[in-house]
């Protein structure tokens, strides 16, 4: 059986670090360290420097992967970038990527599911090496969401930061390490209570992140919990098999709740909101990377990885080690 393994993760932060009483310093919002730790477990984030961009930021989270793998840009023959905040329309993110590695075969693209995005690339990569239409894959998650915050809305632009996270996935003959399954979900009926302004099809440009915080926490406790059960039915496994979970960091309150309802020890719930914030479709991939660089996997792990986001969107993917 070929299955899809994760050979190694990488992750990158921009340098500039900006605490919760810095950025209310910087951007004259009428909030404090204690308003956004209560309501999000958030305490600092990173925002990318001008000029900085998302293409460049997944590059350095791959490079990272890469070295960590031992794989090298003649290796590689899928890119596939996850991204709610692209370089530019077309051409895609992945295809700078593409050149900024020195990779110079097979195909790159972009997928767009907002903070759901790595679990639907990762999904994707998984589908394809399956199908044996790529063998090695790079599987990444890119955000600059300053550059879409509105910076008078404290009720969101405080959720948020910019970084990229990255995996290596490469085609195995084992039937018991690697990807298990992956499950995508989508309700474009509720598209409304989290979205950015505008667009090319549309206004003819980008505007600002707006975002229902109630309606989306509610879904996200109900949806996230049904598609775990989905992921751990699936594999015929129980909740006392996982060994870890890797969820979306959004909200401190979300990850507890699905680390209570899996029985997990808090210790085996990976989590990095309160030093990242949201990175959207890079939180999933900078958070194994964190996990990896640690050494807390173990060769024949099982780890939970979940995702919510606008569209809404939302799945799971399960992996063992």
């Amino acid at each position: 059986m070929i299955r899809s393994r994760i050979l190694a993760a990488g992750g990158y932060l921009p340098s500039d670090l900006v605490t919760n009483e810095a950025l209310a310093q910087r951007y004259n919002l009428d909030t404090s360290d204690e308003w956004i730790v209560e309501r999000s477990g958030i305490r600092q984030r990173h925002i990318a420097a001008p000029g900085e961009t998302t293409s460049a930021m997944g590059a350095a989270a791959a490079r990272e992967a890469m070295a960590r793998a031992g794989i090298l840009p003649a290796d590689v023959d899928a890119v596939i970038v996850a991204t709610a905040t692209p370089d530019s329309s077309f051409p895609a993110t992945a295809v700078r990527i593409q050149a900024q590695l020195g990779i110079t075969q097979g195909f790159a693209f972009d997928i767009l599911a907002a903070c759901t995005g790595f679990v639907y690339a990762l999904s994707v990569a998984d589908s394809m090496i399956r199908s044996g239409s790529a063998r090695c894959a790079l599987v990444i998650g890119a955000e600059a969401y300053s550059r879409i915050l509105d910076w008078t809305d404290r009720a969101s632009c405080v959720l948020f930061g910019d970084g990229a996270g990255a995996v290596v996935l490469r085609a195995e003959a084992d039937a018991e390490h690697g990807i298990l399954s992956t499950h995508l979900h989508a309700d474009g009926r509720l598209a409304d209570i989290l979205h950015v302004e505008g667009g090319p099809g549309s206004t003819g440009g980008t505007g600002l992140l707006r975002m229902a915080g109630r309606e989306v926490f509610k879904h996200a406790v109900t949806k996230l919990a049904s598609v775990v059960d989905e992921a751990l039915e699936a594999n015929g496994l129980a909740r006392h098999d996982i060994a870890w979970l890797v969820p979306h960091q959004a909200n401190i309150r979300i990850i507890e709740a699905m680390g209570k309802k899996l029985g997990l020890a808090p210790e085996r719930v990976v989590v990095t909101v309160d030093r990242h914030a949201n990175t959207s479709a890079a939180s999933i991939p900078l958070a194994l990377a964190d996990a990896e660089a640690a050494g807390k996997f173990q060769r024949g792990d099982v780890v939970l990885m979940e995702a919510i986001g606008g569209g809404l969107t939302w799945g799971s993917a399960l992996a063992r080690w």
